[in-house]
């Protein structure tokens, strides 16, 4: 027993209350008649006062009161064990549905395992089923249920995810720190060495938490996989396209596998490829004829071995005309459109056609059919061409201009708009060249043409910003690289020549993806890898759509987006293997590969050392725990209502006493 508030112990004090009133108590005598008192002899006599305690049952009840009003308010509590707190525990099933589990029977075989464990357990144990990929998918809540944890059991279908065991043990520390029940984990898996996170600590379990870990496969198991294939996403000139691809071999010997090249399910070349053992070789295909359009490719390897499903991998690829872009510039100039065209022609495997024309040569054109237009270091633009440019950028076109040394005779960049404050000929000054001093890293313009570092600019404009986005400055701050959206397109403004008199960045090698990728961005022609891996995320909208609504049809035909996701979402996360489409609003169609992580068709297992130290320190901890448990499994039991009855309880009875021999007294003085 103890008192969760001792000092009001002091309270008992008040004991000596009860005493001193009853001390304090008068004696009154009642008045008798007498006679004469003339005849008797006066003398002195001496006046003793005596005080005794009367009514010891009131006196009692007065003094307990006190004492259990000071024992009350010290709060007093005594110790009792928990009731129903010893046996009582959660099952947690987890079952392993990644990739690798459909090599075999494995998945079946988790299956067939987690359901012997829902049947041995007590009838008072709750249950949980759980499934682990990439993520933990939560099945069913704690149950007693039966039927329904085992139809739980059985409706887990085989994923494309990878594995993550630290994924799993994330989990589990989030599922115990809202419960103090003990958790009993049945980990059902092939027990995949690449599900292991980096880190062993990331694996650790909470106290309350035992690990029993169920294995269906006992050992590894030899496998051939199409690794990665290497495919362009837009096909321009059949002839020039080519894929390649890699075939690995995990525990396996050396061998020769028919690698097929297959469009649209019909196979249109075969090569053997020699794999050494435990090893890669690779396979090329010279040309890719598709028809125009979207067409739906694989890379096939013939299979041996137990684990079909990663014999295959699927890539899509759009084929199309080249887009034509028109490059304007004055009759004189000759070394800009020879290095533009090298650059493009060199770089986007013939996805663009240069038309190369003279200022006065363009009024003429039709701007609809270009993907974009090219203003190369022009005296002048006619006004009424220039409207019909800035008509065309509202419109959702794009326009590359180059101011050069021509800017000298303008106070304006032409569709762009901003003033020319003015031209640095940095060749004139002690320097002779400035570099560039800052770029923005997240631009296509920029992203694979690192920082242009070491290119020399002899000469450059200098252009009033406004509202553009300044990509590249020079190290006296002059912008060279400026972007300004104009209704629904761009306008990007190079603030120097396309020539080697103005700079000498043509003649680095990063001239080429600057130009290419460029080009690319402005004519929205986004280049999209040959595949994409299960579980990442697939850009829905470019910087240009932000506002189409889009549909996505993934694998099984099933239509994901709800509406006001359509409407929407910028991202879509791809859980699936196989093909998906995208339709937007504006037209766009596309149509995107995806395949599983190939780090799932190594089928190496956890050495069984890793195995014992995880469910050793897990179920040493809950060992640890249930032992503590036992021993702590009391809490203090309040006794305060109770003090607080017997207080109620003995004033009643005071009250009640005291009347009575207040009553009596009243009488005894009466007569």
């Amino acid at each position: 027993m103890g008192f969760l508030a001792p000092w009001f112990l002091a309270g008992i004090a008040a004991l000596a209350v009860p005493f001193y009133v009853h001390l304090l108590r008068r004696h009154t005598a009642a008045a008798r008649p007498f006679s004469s008192l003339m005849f008797f002899e006066r003398r002195t006599q001496s006046s003793i006062k005596h005080r005794r305690l009367r009514h010891l049952l009131l006196l009692s009840l007065r003094a307990l009161l006190f004492l259990l009003l000071a024992l009350a308010f010290a709060n007093p509590f005594i110790h009792r064990t928990v009731a129903g707190g010893s046996d009582e525990k959660l099952q947690l099933l987890v079952i392993d549905h990644s990739f690798s589990m459909k090599a075999g029977s494995r998945l079946a075989d988790a299956r067939r395992e987690a359901l012997s464990v829902l049947s041995a357990r007590r009838p008072a144990d709750r249950a949980q089923i759980l499934a682990l990929g990439s993520r933990i998918e939560v099945l069913t809540q704690p149950s007693l249920d039966g039927p329904a944890l085992r139809a739980a059991v059985e409706s887990v279908q085989p994923g494309d995810s990878r594995a993550s065991f630290g994924e799993l043990a994330r989990a589990v520390r989030s599922l115990a720190d809202a419960s103090r029940t003990p958790i009993e984990l049945h980990f059902f898996s092939d027990m995949q060495k690449s599900a292991l996170p980096a880190s062993f600590s990331e694996l650790a379990l909470p106290a309350n938490v035992s690990l029993v870990l169920h294995a269906v496969a006992m050992e590894t198991a030899p496998n051939w996989t199409v690794e990665s294939v290497n495919a362009p996403g837009n096909v321009w000139d059949p002839k020039k396209a080519r894929v390649q691809a890699i075939v690995a071999g995990f525990g396996t010997p050396a061998a020769t596998r028919a690698v097929s090249l297959i469009v649209n399910g019909k196979t249109v070349a075969t090569k053997n490829v020699n794999v050494p053992a435990n090893g890669r070789a690779t396979v090329e295909f010279q040309s890719l004829d598709v028809p125009y359009g979207f067409t739906r490719c694989e890379i096939r390897i013939d299979s041996a071995d137990g684990f079909p499903a990663d014999d295959v991998s699927v890539f899509a690829v759009e084929r199309s005309d080249p887009r034509r872009v028109l490059f304007i510039s004055d009759a004189g100039d000759a070394r800009s459109p020879l290095y533009f065209r090298s650059a493009l022609g060199s770089s986007a495997e013939s996805a663009f056609t240069l038309e190369a024309v003279s200022a006065g040569e363009a009024a003429n054109q039709p701007l609809s059919k270009y993907a974009f237009v090219v203003l190369s270091d022009l005296i002048s633009v006619p006004a009424s061409f220039e409207s019909a440019l800035l008509k065309y950028v509202q419109g959702g076109g794009s326009v590359w201009i180059a101011e050069g040394t021509s800017a000298a005779h303008s106070a304006r960049v032409p569709v762009f708009g901003g003033n020319i404050l003015g031209s640095r000929d940095y060749s004139r000054t002690s320097d002779r060249y400035l570099n560039v001093a800052d770029a923005d890293p997240a631009h296509p313009s920029v992203e694979k043409a690192g920082h242009w570092s070491g290119v020399k600019f002899y000469f450059a404009v200098r252009v009033e910003p406004g509202d553009a986005r300044v990509i590249v400055r020079l190290t006296d701050g002059t912008p060279v690289l400026l972007e300004k959206k104009i209704g629904e397109g761009n306008v990007l403004l190079f603030a120097s020549g396309l020539d080697n008199l103005t700079n000498d960045f043509p003649l680095h090698p990063i001239f080429v993806p600057f130009v290419e990728q460029t080009a690319l961005y402005l004519s929205s022609t986004q280049r999209r890898g040959g595949s994409r891996v299960v579980d990442s995320f697939l850009e829905l909208r470019t910087s240009k759509e932000q506002s189409v609504g889009v549909e996505v049809i993934d694998p099984e035909a099933h239509r994901p987006l709800s509406l006001k996701d359509a409407a929407s979402v910028q991202t879509y996360q791809l859980e699936r293997a196989g093909f998906y489409e995208l339709q937007l609003a504006n037209g766009r169609h596309d149509v995107v590969g995806v395949n599983p992580d190939r780090r799932e068709s190594n089928l190496e297992t956890v050495p069984d050392d890793v195995l014992a130290l995880w469910r050793g320190n897990a179920g040493a901890d809950a060992a640890q725990a249930a032992d503590s448990g036992a021993q702590q499994q009391t809490q203090p039991f309040r006794l305060w209502w109770y003090m607080m009855l017997l207080v109620f309880a003995v004033a009643i009875a005071e009250s009640l006493l005291a009347d009575r021999y207040l009553g009596a007294q009243q009488q005894e003085e009466g007569l």
